[in-house]
């Protein structure tokens, strides 16, 4: 093999290839890209659950609204929410259970508090939000039943 067919072979593969630079300069523009939608896209995310954490409560108030109206009366705080699905003792009247499924979770797995007679209606249905302590802002602000 001669060398004017190496050096054509090399220039060859040259041309096919992408250089180091170029290789360089894609993945700049990535990472410039992952660097702005990551944060749009989980920021999105935090929304949808405080939206689902909403609309759970909304809909455990209902379940609770139902419940009152066969009994007479909203859950104690020591049946608390369990009362929606399983028959307290010496509820008479209970005509569920008032959910399809159990209890859920809010959107960062704890519980839902409830409280009867509560502080600012009937009853407080509320969660901690994402970290799970009361107070916080934004997505580790509590949602509740009575705003």
């Amino acid at each position: 093999m001669s060398l004017h067919s190496r050096t054509n072979r090399r220039r060859a593969l040259v041309q096919r290839g992408f250089t180091l630079l170029e290789l360089l300069v894609v993945m700049l523009i990535i990472g410039l890209l992952a660097g702005y939608v990551a944060p749009q896209y989980f920021k999105q995310v935090g929304k949808s659950e405080v939206k689902t954490a909403r609309a759970q409560i909304e809909a455990l108030g209902k379940a609770l609204d139902q419940y009152r109206l066969d009994t007479g009366h909203y859950p104690s705080t020591e049946q608390g929410l369990a009362a929606l699905n399983a028959k307290p003792a010496n509820e008479t009247k209970w005509d569920g259970p008032y959910l399809k499924k159990a209890v859920p979770a809010d959107p960062w797995g704890t519980t839902y508090q409830y409280k009867r007679p509560g502080e600012h209606g009937d009853y407080d249905l509320w969660s901690f939000g994402k970290d799970g302590q009361a107070g916080g802002a934004d997505e580790a602000a509590d949602i509740n039943s009575w705003e």
